[in-house]
Formats: structure tokens, C-alpha cells, sequence
């Protein structure tokens, strides 16, 4: 079924993909050079990237990541996840970037990853920035979590979330906008 969403998603793009310009750093120069082209057949290419970089974050984030407080457990069940014990958070200076330079710049230019973004989730790991650990933060998170956890993994889950943020935007995707539904601000 995976395999299938992630097949269907790419072919969905194809006509959208040959419209998109990145700007990407080029890897001689980093930050010194800017070189722009155009992505024709790009996003494709790119899926299986950020699902594999998804996939080795919430890795390292499940074997280093501390468990959650009986506080924490608690506003993950009032948002739906079923096994809280599960999840790990890691506080971070800055949330992570892929490596490789056209994926970061796809994550950047769609406002998933970047200088205002302060959580992240990649199945049942999250990465929140020092100093914002709020309720209202992690139970924006922790929906996220919820939303895995119903897709099953990170492959299931991340072609559908992406396709919305290409189709409607970050703000206006429908997972985002159900995650800020479920953000407490209270315990």
C-alpha cells in the first residue's frame, strides 16, 4: 500500500514538478554561490530521499531521545496517540537539515524545515528546540504522531503530508491544520 500511495503521489507531481525552481546551494561554495534551475522530474527523485532521511532521523532520535514525562504522556492521549511510552523527544539547538543540498532546499522553500520552525516530527520522534517545550508545541507534535500512527510509518505517512504541502501550502495542509486543531495549552 506504501509503495503504491508513494507511486501514485510522483505521478500526481509530474506536471507540477517541471513548473518548480529551487534555489540550491551548490556544493563547491556553500552559502557563497547560488545556483537556480529547474526541477523537471526533481520531486520524484526527491521523495525517496526525504522519506530516507526521515527514516535515519527517527532513528537516531529513538535510540538517544529521552522518554516522555507522565505530564507528556498524558497530552499525547488527549490527542490520540495510543502508546505515548513509545514516542522519544530530543531537544535541539536548531532542527535538523538533510545533507544533501536539493532536499534541504526543497524543505526550506516549503517551510518545513528553517529558522521559524521550533518542532519536528518523524514518526514517533520528535525534535523540539531548547526553550520551546510548551504544552501548546508538543501537542502540535504529538498529533503529528497520532497522524504516523494511523498511516502506519514514516513511508506511509510522509508521501500524502508532503503532497498536501505542495498542493495547499504549509499552513493550509490538512495535517497541519488538524495538528494546530489539537494544540492544548493547558495539561
Amino acid at each position: 500500500v506504501a509503495r503504491e500511495q508513494h507511486l501514485e503521489f510522483v505521478n500526481e507531481l509530474e506536471n507540477e514538478i517541471a513548473l518548480v525552481t529551487h534555489i540550491v546551494t551548490t556544493e563547491k561554495n556553500p552559502g557563497e554561490s547560488l545556483e537556480v534551475y529547474q526541477s523537471t522530474g526533481s520531486l520524484p527523485l526527491l521523495l525517496p530521499k526525504a522519506v530516507a532521511w526521515a527514516e535515519e532521523q527517527a532513528r537516531q532520535v529513538a535510540s538517544s531521545g529521552r522518554t516522555l514525562t507522565e505530564r507528556e504522556r498524558e497530552l499525547a492521549r488527549r490527542v490520540g496517540v495510543t502508546q505515548p511510552e513509545g514516542i522519544r523527544v530530543a531537544l535541539v539547538e536548531t532542527l535538523p537539515l538533510p545533507d544533501d543540498p536539493a532536499l534541504r532546499a526543497a524543505a526550506l522553500q516549503a517551510g518545513l524545515l528553517g529558522p521559524g520552525m521550533v518542532g519536528l516530527t518523524l514518526g514517533h520522534s520528535v525534535f523540539i528546540c531548547r526553550g520551546h517545550d510548551t504544552p501548546r508545541l508538543l501537542t502540535h507534535e504529538f498529533r503529528h504522531v497520532y497522524q504516523y500512527q494511523e498511516a502506519g510509518s514514516i513511508v506511509a505517512f510522509l508521501p500524502g503530508y508532503l503532497q498536501q504541502i505542495v498542493q495547499f501550502g504549509y499552513a493550509n495542509a490538512a495535517f497541519e491544520k488538524d495538528a494546530r486543531a489539537h494544540e492544548r495549552v493547558e495539561v
